[in-house]
């Protein structure tokens, strides 16, 4: 099969081998091995490292594991390598895109999503903040179909007053309804809701504080509706 596909991580395996997991648009994760490629004389070159987007070969026999026949460049993102900060983001947002689309299924938005975030790291690699993470995991969410309900009180439906935040109940929480939540104060509310439906390029900035609390909205939603525990952010 030929596919596109972002090498998510690069595992050595063996004395020249590596065990690659990759995300692609039509066939989801992906795990695949790449014989002799840590050979001097391997025709795939260094281009089978994490954050690389190709034009993938693979051969699909009877293991799960796939085998790389073939690999070519789209994107390396060289900008993005040179940067340790935007290296950092770059790992950081794919451990997230793996722990939450897991399977073989089909999303080629997140696909696109990932290329974007790390297109936008490569070109800007001073966007790497934690805000920056916080807002990419709130868009993992938006593609699951768990994002937060930040619009209205997720109990009841209320739009004023709404002082809390419930993981249970999938969102923020009004004042009568606040039992089993943590406070969400105004300014972190404003955080998630301008992040979520901002472009990643256009992601607000916030302080630690308010990072902090959206990081916690962000991870508890997905741990409680979604079992995936993210990485802490800060």
């Amino acid at each position: 099969m030929k596919t596109e596909a972002v090498v998510l991580r690069s595992i050595r395996y063996g004395e020249a081998d590596r065990i690659l997991h990759v995300y692609t648009p039509m066939r989801g994760k992906l795990s695949a091995i790449a014989k002799g490629v840590r050979r001097s004389k391997s025709r795939f070159g260094g281009r089978l490292e994490p954050f690389f987007r190709l034009n993938l070969e693979l051969h699909e026999g009877r293991s799960e594991l796939m085998t790389v026949t073939g690999a070519e460049t789209i994107s390396a993102y060289t900008t993005l390598r040179a940067d340790e900060r935007a290296l950092n983001g770059a790992a950081r947002a794919c451990d997230s895109l793996g722990r939450v689309f897991d399977s073989g299924e089909p999303h080629p938005e997140v696909f696109n999503l990932l290329c974007s975030a790390l297109t936008l790291l490569d070109q800007n690699p001073e966007k790497a903040t934690d805000e920056f993470q916080v807002a990419f995991r709130l868009k993992l969410l938006l593609a699951a179909g768990f994002a937060p309900q930040l619009a209205a009180c997720a109990s009841c439906g209320e739009v004023e007053e709404l002082v809390g935040f419930s993981p249970a109940a999938g969102g923020v929480i009004c004042a009568s309804c606040e039992a089993g939540s943590f406070e969400l104060d105004g300014e972190t509310h404003r955080f998630l809701t301008a992040a979520l439906a901002s472009s990643l390029a256009q992601t607000p900035s916030a302080d630690r504080r308010v990072i902090s609390l959206a990081d916690r909205a962000v991870s508890e939603t997905a741990a409680h509706h979604g079992q995936v525990r993210f990485k802490a952010i800060a």
